[in-house]
């Protein structure tokens, strides 16, 4: 049987997120167009009868900010060093030089295939092409696989080309289990998710959600979360007049959590001012990072 770490490394908004998701054939990965999205180091496990993969969507590779872009960075440090294939993953529309620094700063040891992304968004064949060889002159690279992971072309052909790299073993997890990380963890991501996808600017960023209550019932799961903010009139915005806009996001995020537990959910919303928290380090604890 072949198992192994591959592990999916590049800059913000390459698809790394779309990519996991795609593999697994179901939502463990929060997706939005805007960049840093991903913050932790996400594990989903595919097994089958011949393998056991377990995929890790890392944070994009950033220079660090705050405290929590450190701890962003320090997830993608750590799948550096257990990977038995990285995948690294660039946007096909774009000039490759960004991404190949990127790559070559990483000094992975395990093989690479360089995933090109979007390819059906890029027009420009030659260009296309271009790229490809750009990427396969490079000493890290092994090899070169586009594809365009939102509408599901080529990742059959990339999970193919990750195989003939992993070594053979024992599974490390049981076969039924679709990822390390405790539910709780991917009902906060879905509410964050919505949080991105309804508000503006640089608000989501600003932004981290805590779930403080888990129920499982015999009829539904009862849910209750704190939506952590900066400022007070962060705080007013994602309120909004009359509470309509915590009673939308609160509505979508039950909605893909329902999808996600496969169960009916009441989901109530608060909202908390914690100044600073990307920067304090007793907060960035509690809140998981």
């Amino acid at each position: 049987m072949q198992v192994g770490f591959v592990n999916i490394f590049g800059k913000p908004n390459a698809g790394k997120s779309t990519l996991l998701n795609t593999f697994m054939g179901e939502k463990m990965a929060i997706v939005s167009h805007k960049v840093q999205t991903t913050r932790h180091r996400i594990k989903a496990i595919l097994s089958t009868d011949d393998y056991q993969i377990i995929f890790s969507d890392t944070p994009g590779i950033i220079d660090p900010r705050y405290k929590l872009h450190e701890k962003m960075m320090a997830a993608v440090k750590g799948s550096l060093e257990d990977a038995d294939v990285a995948l690294l993953m660039a946007d096909a529309r774009e000039s490759p030089e960004e991404s190949h620094l990127i790559f070559e700063k990483l000094k992975l040891k395990a093989p690479v295939i360089v995933v090109l992304n979007k390819m059906d968004a890029q027009a420009d064949k030659a260009k296309l092409k271009a790229t490809e060889e750009f990427f396969l002159s490079k000493p890290y690279c092994k090899e070169v696989v586009l594809i365009s992971a939102l509408k599901n072309l080529g990742v059959d052909k990339l999970l193919e080309r990750v195989l003939r790299y992993l070594p053979e073993g024992v599974p490390f997890y049981d076969t039924d289990d679709i990822s390390d990380l405790p539910t709780k963890f991917f009902v906060s991501e879905l509410i964050r998710e919505k949080i991105f996808q309804l508000f503006q600017e640089e608000l989501p960023y600003h932004t981290t959600v805590l779930v403080q209550e888990f129920k499982e019932k015999t009829t539904l799961t009862k849910i209750t979360a704190e939506i952590i903010v900066q400022r007070d009139t962060q705080k007013g915005i994602i309120l909004g007049g009359g509470g309509s806009m915590i009673k939308k996001l609160g509505t979508l995020a039950r909605q893909d959590i329902e999808a996600f537990l496969q169960r009916k959910v009441f989901l109530e919303l608060f909202v908390k001012v914690r100044p600073k928290w990307r920067d304090n380090e007793t907060h960035l604890r509690e809140y998981g990072y």
